[in-house]
């Protein structure tokens, strides 16, 4: 059975500003070392899906340099590929107006390829799957269209588009963003929803029967959650809902939406957890992407002091650490940190310098930003704003990429 899989990566990412700035959001950096896209393409490697189209719009240049740079690791010879798909106004005169659409306008690739299935992608999420356990139980319930959800507290409902779901896992419904007293439940849980992970399994007839029909609406959001997926319940195709589970632990798997400052900051946090919710570590399934060629990290510090410790952090290749105290932190490739600084439950993004004294907290400091030595991210926000910083309502601060100060 041919599948082929497109990734969804031309977002705007406006909830992750400054972050996206000059960034589409699946290529900005996370976990010390990767692109956010990186994970889904991992998956998609490590699940036997080798032939790849992302879909990119929005400032996408960095996006795919890293694709082309880090990706290039398949064999066009047998048929593998990741290929770009950038907006090329192929169908139309206009840029992707949605989700649904953004499929829509590269239809003629499923001509060309004639798949049996399509995996559809979100490029910005956090999460380690197997696409090949959803496939296998989009077959056996010989559905028309399969969402992956996964189990949530109730009370969460308002960040998720809920999954309304029969005693069969039969899909009846889906509520965009409910509050959490009007969100369905799963049926025998009380208090646990099915949040939709934005991960789809279409069969192609399907598929371009419903985008066609949906391009022609003109009151539709040409969005796969917002009108083509209802659509299709209440017209009576097979849909189900799988449930995203973790093997090894046999409980809901990890999954992170990241496509905010609060998400992004809190999903680094988890990383350095002792036992952390998503293990890097594991060489069953490897996490890839490009990397420059860098020397290992370097810790120093002067003899006799007490001062200097690392503690549940993550230093990445090519970091030179001075001396100070780095506690719960991620500090990515190329950083630099002078002494007797103070970084705590803070990321710091490639090639940054982090001058001598200085203290961060809850803060994200993006690339090749230079603080000066002795100052504060994290402590006064009246003074911060007047830097440039931006401050996100859950109080973390964000230095924007490449700030100087005299």
């Amino acid at each position: 059975m041919k599948v082929i899989t497109f990734i969804l990566a031309g977002g705007r990412g406006e909830r992750l500003y400054p972050l996206t700035k000059d960034r589409a959001k699946p290529a900005v950096p996370f976990g010390a070392k990767y692109r956010i896209i990186d994970f889904s393409l991992s998956n998609c490697v490590n699940s036997g899906l080798r032939q790849i189209y992302v879909l990119t719009q929005y400032k996408s240049l960095s996006l795919d340099r890293h694709i082309q740079m880090g990706w290039n690791i398949l064999n066009s010879k047998i048929g593998e590929f990741v290929q770009i798909l950038s907006a090329q106004q192929r169908v139309m005169e206009e840029w992707y107006r949605g989700t649904a659409d953004a499929v829509y306008q590269n239809i003629y690739t499923l001509d060309i390829e004639r798949p049996d299935l399509v995996l559809i992608l979100s490029g910005d999420h956090v999460y380690k799957m197997d696409y090949k356990d959803i496939i296998n139980y989009h077959i056996r319930k010989k559905a028309d269209l399969t969402v992956a959800a996964v189990e949530a507290d109730r009370e969460t409902a308002s960040e998720f588009g809920v999954i309304v779901v029969d005693d069969d896992l039969r899909m009846v419904g889906f509520q965009e963003k409910p509050t959490p007293e009007e969100a369905a439940v799963i049926p025998g849980k009380a208090d646990r929803i099915f949040a939709s992970m934005g991960i789809y399994v279409f069969n192609t007839g399907i598929l371009i029967k419903r985008l066609i029909e949906d391009a022609k609406r003109k009151d539709s959001a040409h969005d796969f959650g917002k009108s083509i997926i209802p659509g299709m319940v209440e017209g009576g195709d097979r849909v189900y809902a799988f449930n995203f589970q973790d093997r090894k632990k046999g409980s809901s798997g990890y999954w992170r939406d990241v496509g905010t400052i609060k998400a992004y900051w809190q999903s680094h946090l988890d990383l350095v957890e002792p036992k952390p919710p998503m293990d890097l570590f594991d060489r069953s399934w490897p996490l890839m992407t490009y990397e420059i060629p860098l020397p290992p990290a370097k810790i120093m510090g002067r003899k006799g002091t007490d001062n200097r410790a690392i503690h549940n952090s993550i230093i990445a290749s090519g970091c030179v650490i001075k001396g100070g105290r780095i506690i719960r932190s991620v500090i990515s490739p190329g950083v630099i940190i002078e002494p007797d600084t103070h970084i705590e439950e803070s990321i710091i993004l490639g090639d940054a310098r982090i001058g001598r004294g200085c203290k961060l907290k809850r803060a994200i400091v993006d690339k090749m930003v230079d603080l000066p030595a002795g100052m504060t991210v994290g402590y006064d926000e009246d003074t911060e704003r007047r830097h440039g910083f931006t401050h996100d309502p859950s109080g973390i601060t964000v230095v924007p990429r490449g700030m100087r100060f005299k």
